[in-house]
């Protein structure tokens, strides 16, 4: 049994070892074997004899030699290509492994000047010496001068007298045209950059093992490039007699094989256990992957350009390069469509939501008005292209119903989150039937596009006849007077003509609009306020209604609570404004009296002056004080001392002896106001809203309004 257990054991180490190496030798290149090359006769052309190994002559055996240093034989001259270029061979030297190669323009065109036919630099080439582990078979060539010097030709527009690093060439009967030097420097490249003269470009570049004395001539430099440059072919012997991964030098003309190494994934080391080769080659693949992703993170491929000599395996290169990459791509992806899922997801559901609610709501209140869908909306109003106005809360277009009226379409662009103003708006007015107040006909709700339907008022809003200077837009103030009623009428209705009381917020000019009898509609609901009938006060969080028409309680916290006295001193405002015919405040007015028109007013009236309208008639005299008394009544600073909206009414009724001046207006309490006395006898008084002249001499007490 112990025999058995020691057969099994030796039998799992043979197996290990067998797998063991079988993974060394299928990524492990072999090395350390000699090549053994088969003996073949040397070649000879010209003026090289001797043919042999590593070299090769063009239609030798294929065994014979090595392709990389094959050589060609033309016109019984040695031709040795290097870097797609042909060169003349002048001498193999076996004991030292050098070849002698020169640039072909000398012999070819022997009759003119030698001008190098090839571009050649020392970066061609990896300097000789100790070869190291990492140059075996990396290159067929090396090269290490004792002095590099670099020859530019330059062919110049202008001949070039004051630098003596440019050498005349005479090319005898070659010329055609312009002046060729040739230029030395250790740095061809600090030439071409920094020193070339103007007019001259580069016709070829050589380089050359010489370090001339100065004022050279060029019978000396041609003379150094005919004798051609030393090239080695160490490497190759290198590798041949000593093994692949074997440092070596020459010493005497002999090889002398030194330390061995292994190379394997591209590193070459002196560690050659199969465990060192083994974490050698997962180094490898990490340092693979490292510098894969390092180079798609700096979109350069600078250090991947020549695989000999890195210390890396493609398969690593790939994985961080390519595959790592799109993996983070494709989860990032992944994480930014799941993330604009969820948004979109809460975004839907949430305006949904807000639909469910505002559908909801119309179906719960019952309401009259024709719901429409959206391409409906579209259709009646023609794709949108006859715009009516611009309100606050959105565009007005004109559209035409199936039936063939014409309906005014009101685009909400300015909603609420929660759709409150759009449901303020269909709450108010689609429970309302008064001959004073814009009737909705319909409306549409698709997601964040809302609408509302009115019927269509012709003579649009009041505010271009009241403010315009054109005779044929012009109300006569019993026109006027009898729009003032039924704006008032419309008011009081919404104050207690329904159950739940409405209060508007916006009443002014804008926001009345006249049909084809010049009937007024109050319209546009978007701030109106529903809140049960028997209460007084109600609670407000921000200030609503346009400036110049808003009572002082809305932004004015202690003036006490806001409620429908609010859209009396709006209508007072308006009201003052239809009695005048021009806009309550004048900025551009000479006297602080004069700048606030109700002040001015009142001023009148307690200075009992005359107020009578040009070109009016006693009766129409009559109504227009009526009207400015009744506009001092509703702007009162304190609420409490405002009438009701049925009390206009029976005001505006009345008779004008009845009515009393009330206390003075003000924007504020306690407030002081200094009288001026106006004492000169016509003064013009201009702005950009309206006209208006007056008098105030002491035999003729008269106010005419335009």
């Amino acid at each position: 049994m112990e025999n058995e257990g020691s057969n099994r054991c030796s039998c799992s180490a043979r197996t290990l070892v067998s797998i063991m190496a079988s993974i060394i030798l299928l990524f492990q290149p072999d090395y350390c074997i000699a090549k053994r090359q088969p003996p073949c006769p040397p070649s000879s052309c010209g003026q090289i004899r001797n043919i042999s190994y590593p070299f090769r002559l063009k239609g030798d055996p294929s065994q014979c030699g090595d392709p990389r240093y094959e050589l060609g034989c033309v016109n019984n001259v040695t031709l040795l290509t290097l870097f797609s270029e042909k060169y003349h061979v002048r001498d193999i030297d076996y004991k030292q492994y050098k070849v002698v190669v020169s640039d072909p323009g000398q012999e070819e065109e022997a009759n003119c000047s030698f001008i190098p036919r090839n571009f050649l630099s020392d970066s061609n080439f990896r300097p000789t010496g100790l070869v190291g582990p990492d140059d075996f078979g990396s290159e067929p060539f090396t090269w290490e001068p004792w002095y590099t010097l670099r020859i530019g030709y330059f062919n110049c527009a202008n001949p070039v007298s004051d630098d003596p690093r440019y050498v005349k060439v005479e090319r005898g009967e070659c010329g055609r045209g312009g002046h060729v030097y040739a230029v030395l420097e250790p740095s061809l490249y600090e030439v071409r950059v920094k020193d070339i003269k103007v007019g001259c470009d580069l016709m070829v570049a050589t380089v050359v093992d010489w370090s001339p004395k100065e004022n050279v001539s060029y019978d000396e430099i041609r003379g150094v490039i005919s004798e051609g440059i030393r090239l080695s072919w160490l490497p190759v012997i290198c590798e041949d007699r000593c093994g692949r991964g074997t440092e070596c030098k020459v010493i005497n003309g002999e090889v002398q094989c030194e330390e061995h190494y292994c190379h394997y994934a591209y590193h070459t080391t002196d560690k050659c256990e199969p465990w060192h080769q083994i974490f050698g080659y997962i180094r490898a693949y990490l340092r693979g992957v490292i510098f894969g992703i390092a180079s798609r993170i700096t979109f350069s491929t600078k250090q991947l350009d020549n695989p000999v000599g890195l210390q890396y395996f493609y398969g690593g290169i790939f994985i961080g390069r390519q595959i790592i990459p799109i993996f983070l791509a494709a989860r990032y992806l992944f994480g930014v469509v799941l993330i604009l899922v969820l948004l979109i997801y809460k975004w839907r559901r949430k305006h949904s939501s807000i639909y469910e609610n505002i559908e909801n709501f119309l179906l719960d209140s019952h309401l009259n008005p024709i719901r429409y869908e959206y391409k409906e909306i579209k259709k009646m109003t023609g794709g949108f292209r006859v715009k009516l106005g611009q309100g606050g809360f959105g565009a007005v277009y004109k559209g035409k119903l199936q039936s063939g009226l014409d309906v005014a379409v009101k685009m909400l662009s300015k909603s609420n989150d929660n759709g409150q103003d759009f449901m303020n708006e269909v709450a108010t007015i689609g429970t309302i039937h008064h001959v004073n107040v814009v009737r909705l006909l319909g409306y549409s709700v698709y997601g964040k596009k809302r609408a509302l339907v009115y019927e269509f008022m012709s003579n649009g809003s009041l505010d271009k006849y009241i403010f315009s200077k054109e005779e044929n837009t012009r109300l006569s103030y019993e026109k006027i007077y009898e729009i003032s009623l039924g704006i008032a009428g419309g008011i009081s209705y919404l104050h207690q003509g329904c159950d739940i009381q409405i209060l508007h917020f916006d009443i002014k000019p804008h926001n009345i609009l006249l049909d084809d009898n010049f009937a007024p509609k109050v319209s546009d609901f978007g701030l109106a306020k529903l809140h049960a009938a028997n209460d007084g006060v109600i609670n407000m969080t921000t200030a609503r209604g346009t400036l110049g028409y808003m009572a002082p309680e809305l932004f004015y916290k202690n003036m006490g609570g806001v409620s429908y006295k609010a859209d009396v001193y709006s209508f007072g405002m308006l009201l003052m404004e239809m009695a005048s015919r021009r806009r309550n405040s004048n900025p551009h007015a000479e006297h602080s009296s004069q700048s606030y028109f109700p002040f001015w007013i009142y001023d009148q009236f307690h200075e009992e002056k005359n107020i009578d309208i040009e070109d009016a008639s006693e009766e129409e005299n009559i109504l227009a004080k009526r009207m400015f008394l009744v506009a001092l009544w509703c702007i009162q600073l304190n609420p409490s001392d405002r009438p009701s909206m049925n009390k206009v009414i029976e005001m505006l009724e009345g008779m004008i002896e009845g009515l009393e001046l009330p206390p003075r207006p003000s924007f504020y309490k306690n407030e002081t106001y200094r009288h001026e006395k106006i004492s000169s006898v016509h003064e013009n008084i201009s702005s950009d809203f309206s006209e208006f002249t007056y008098s105030d001499s002491q035999s003729n007490k008269s106010i005419s309004l335009y």
